[in-house]
């Protein structure tokens, strides 16, 4: 199925709830030490975040798709103006070329009702702005500025000579130079896995996004696994010195990962998402390979390994991967495949609300272990090499891990993908994308499991 714009357009609009800011900041005790949080001590003061249109933290707190250059988000729990105290606010720093923008996609999408006034005109109640003044100074620069008037100092900061001493929350990613900007303004800066927190578990509207992308996902997968099985087998007769058998032809040449890769990707653009350089496919050594995109000859029996990771229209990514093998003769990746499938199945049995993450992957561990598989094993070596699955969502990589201590939470959208690995014989990778519900997962997009590849 192709995306459908119209379809997309008429989805519930995403809008970040800026209140986890607000609580971190005002639940953070700064007499206890950096980034303890308690309801007693002093609290900080405000909020700053610092990126440019790539940095995910930035885009997902803002909404808003800004340029290749640093702008700041400022938020605070109260602001002082005209000697009269307000409720929490937020104020994006933005490139003056770019305030048009930033007033539909901050401040215009945030709102429950355009036409009305106030705090009420946002959904969780933080009242957003732009600004666009002092755009020559650098983002850490008119970050401090706007601390400084919301919480009513005057402008000597600016100049690095203010005394202020105020605790400021930052994402643990904030650039070098920006935090400086901000300490030499008289800000005491203190890291918070707040955003990280927030990000984590995903609205309704977020899972939508996540949902239409898997199945663009899927129609990527489809397209490789027709190719695969239309894959001419050469003469075995033809077999090189070291007993490679020939590659498999298509329309009389030979199929490479590459080639497969773009007939991929070409499917993936039709359905409106980006492959973002994430279609990954190798095979026979090159499929334990976890992340390769190289160009080699596909040959029958060996594993073809497949993981699409495209980007949707919204940021967000999709991820699924599935594993063939043509013309087979049921031995190392029969057993692997077999094996990663129960693990499959184990890994999912375990997961609802309040299970640790690691635990998932134990259970996932377990299971190749009784298929007589490394589950410990080191990268470059024979076995399971890596963690059972991680957060997706604006970036293709986030929390929470399911190697960690997390409890899974309804919201939370993880890959489950185990997998089993021998440098010189293949890979074998089975992955989805699920998300956590109140009594158990749903998996985004489902696609059907089989070593052997077919049209579908």
């Amino acid at each position: 199925m192709e995306f459908d714009s119209t379809a997309a357009d008429a989805l519930s609009p995403l809008r970040t709830d800026l209140n986890p800011v607000v609580e971190a900041v005002t639940e953070t005790d700064v007499s206890a030490g950096a980034g303890a949080e308690t309801d007693a001590g002093t609290e900080a003061d405000a909020f700053v975040a610092i990126g440019d249109g790539f940095d995910d933290d930035i885009r997902y707190l803002t909404r808003f798709s800004g340029p290749d250059r640093a702008y700041a988000l400022v938020v605070v729990p109260a602001s002082t103006g005209a000697g009269e105290e307000t409720g929490p606010r937020a104020v994006l720093c933005a490139p003056s070329l770019f305030a048009g923008q930033a007033e539909r996609e901050f401040v215009a999408a945030a709102g429950t009702d355009e036409r009305a006034a106030g705090p009420a005109a946002f959904r969780d109640g933080v009242v957003r702005e732009v600004r666009t003044g002092n755009v020559g100074d650098h983002a850490g620069e008119r970050a401090a500025a706007v601390v400084n008037d919301l919480l009513g100092g005057d402008d000597t900061n600016r100049l690095g000579d203010d005394d202020t001493d105020r605790t400021v929350l930052v994402p643990a990613s904030i650039p070098h130079d920006a935090a400086v900007y901000l300490e030499r303004a008289g800000n005491s800066l203190v890291s918070t896995d707040a955003v990280a927190r927030a990000r984590s578990r995903k609205t309704d509207a977020e899972v939508d996004r996540l949902r239409r992308v898997q199945r663009a996902t899927v129609a990527g997968m489809r397209r490789a696994e027709a190719v695969l099985a239309k894959g001419e087998s050469g003469d075995d007769t033809e077999s090189d010195e070291a007993g490679d058998r020939p590659p498999l032809r298509r329309n009389g040449e030979a199929l490479t990962t590459e080639r497969l890769r773009r007939e991929v990707n070409a499917v993936l653009a039709r359905e409106g998402v980006r492959d973002a350089g994430n279609t990954v496919i190798g095979t026979g050594p090159s499929a334990a390979d976890l992340h390769c995109v190289g160009d080699d000859p596909i040959r029958p029996g060996e594993t073809v390994l497949i993981d699409i990771s495209p980007r949707g229209p919204d940021g967000y990514y999709g991820d699924m991967t599935r594993t063939f093998v043509v013309d087979g003769d049921g031995g190392w990746e029969r057993r692997a495949y077999v094996a990663v499938e129960a693990a499959r199945e184990a890994a999912l049995e375990e997961i609802e609300p309040g299970v640790t993450a690691a635990t998932v992957h134990g259970e996932a561990a377990a299971e190749l272990a009784a298929y007589g598989f490394d589950p410990n094993a080191e990268e470059g070596e024979a076995g399971f090499t890596h963690g059972t699955g991680h957060g997706v969502g604006v970036s293709l990589h986030e929390s929470p891990s399911l190697s960690s201590g997390t409890e899974l939470r309804p919201g939370h959208v993880v890959t489950v993908e185990p997998g089993v690995y021998d440098p010189e014989i293949g890979g074998v990778r089975l992955e989805d994308l699920v998300v956590v519900t109140d009594d158990g997962y749903d998996i985004l997009a489902t696609y059907p499991f089989e070593i052997v590849p077919r049209e579908r």
